[in-house]
Parts: C-alpha cells; structure tokens; sequence
C-alpha cells in the first residue's frame, strides 16, 4: 500500500527536514520513526519539497510505502501520538501506487512574513523576519512583476542548489500588509535552493528605497547571484502546500 499524508511543522529546533547521517535532529528522522511505530517495520518517507533548518510547514505532502494494513485514521492519529509537539499530521489518505509526493507535484506556494516594526518582538521572532526600518510594499510589488513568468532564475539560486535548470515559472507573487505585518505570496511551478528567501532579500532593498524597481529586472538578466540581496533568514519562511492533479 502507498500513503500520503500533510504534514505541518514549526521549523525553530529543527535541522532542516531532510535525515542527516549524523542523528542531528531533522523533520523527516521524527516523522519516520512514529510512522515505523504503527506500521511495525522501518519506514521512509519521500516529501513534496526539502525544506532548510528554521523553515516552517503549513501542508507539507509526504508518501510511503507499506506492507501493513492500516486505516487512514490510524496513520493519522497513531502518528501524532508518536510525533513531537513542533510536528503533527493533519490529514492521510491511501493513494494510487503510481503516485510521488514530489513528482507529481506541478506547482508549488510558500509564504514569508515579516515583522516591520521598530521593535523587535521575542514572541514573534521565531516565525518572522524582523525589519526595523519602514518598507514601501507597492515599489516591492512593482518590482516583484518583473519576476513573474519563466525565467532563468540563477541570480536568485543557492551555490549549493542541486536543480537541473535555474529556469523556473512564478505563477503569482504579491505582498499584502495587516498592521506590521507583511505577507509574501509567491507559487511557482518549482523552486530552487533558497531562491524565495534570495528574492525576498532583494525586495526588501527595494522596500527600503536603497533600490528603485527596475534594478530587480537588472538582477534577473544578469544571472549572477553575487547581484542579489542577501539571502532573507529562514524564520519568516514556510512551505504553504504543493499542488497535484489528484491526490
């Protein structure tokens, strides 16, 4: 049998979501030690997009194989029964066996936020940027259309970043505020290694007026990473959901 479950997570006191051979404490170790528990042999789990140490997860997708008969609802809340406090399964369901968490995946949302306040706040800091200094999010909006559509993305790509190609699709991408807070939303049909928090580095100098809209089209076209903002922190970041055509 194949399984696919949502997984939500708060990503402060993790080492990022993939296993790492050192035993340090990751997304995928806890969440694959309790489903071991109720299945009663080892599992692996393969997710629909790797996320970095302090990275948050709102519906992470993840499947796996099993020769144990179970409900749905037994992985789901046998599963939380094992899981921490910062992880739980939200829902599971039994799918088809052709399918793959992350190859089916078509498109993919994230969210960051931040916290623009003079301020900082200690309660806050965990799940958000903190930005001191006031941000113009209509510049930071009409400097985001120039990163909408396919583009060679490679002056927004991680040098570590494992992608094929640094061409990419950006289906939607605004800023919205509420008060101090301020919400990207960005949905692509992939992304490349820190390529959100990469762009997200870059408009805020555009929010703060060290930079005027048209300079991010100049970044885009350069391809050059080393023309970029500096890569925003992982606390404001979180993995929304990631679409398939059937699940």
């Amino acid at each position: 049998m194949k399984i696919a479950l949502g997984v939500e997570y708060m990503g402060t006191d993790f080492h990022g979501w993939q296993l790492q051979k050192s035993g340090i404490r990751t997304v995928q170790q806890v969440v694959e030690r309790a489903l071991s528990s109720i299945a009663d042999h080892p599992v692996r789990v393969f997710c629909s997009g790797r996320t970095d140490a302090g990275v948050h997860a709102i519906e992470q997708v993840i499947h796996f194989e099993t020769s144990a008969i179970r409900e749905d609802k037994a992985w789901l809340f046998g599963g939380n029964v094992n899981l921490p406090y910062d992880v739980n399964f939200t829902w599971a369901k039994t799918v088809d066996d052709d399918f793959h968490a992350r190859f089916n995946a078509f498109a993919r949302r994230y969210h960051y936020k931040i916290h623009n306040t003079k301020v900082r706040s200690s309660i806050i800091g965990q799940h958000s940027l903190w930005e001191p200094r006031p941000l113009n999010i209509d510049n930071m909006n009409k400097a985001a259309q120039y990163l909408l559509g396919e583009h060679d993305f490679s002056a927004f790509r991680a040098s570590l970043c494992q992608a094929k190609s640094p061409i990419k699709t950006i289906e939607f991408i605004k800023f919205t505020q509420n008060g101090n807070e301020i919400l990207l939303d960005i949905k692509a049909n992939a992304f490349l290694h820190h390529m959100v928090r990469n762009i997200v580095g870059t408009l805020i100098k555009v929010g703060r007026g060290e930079r005027d809209s048209n300079w991010v089209k100049q970044v885009l076209d350069s391809k050059d990473r080393k023309q970029a903002g500096a890569t925003a922190q992982p606390q404001g970041l979180y993995f929304v959901k990631a679409f398939y055509n059937r699940i």
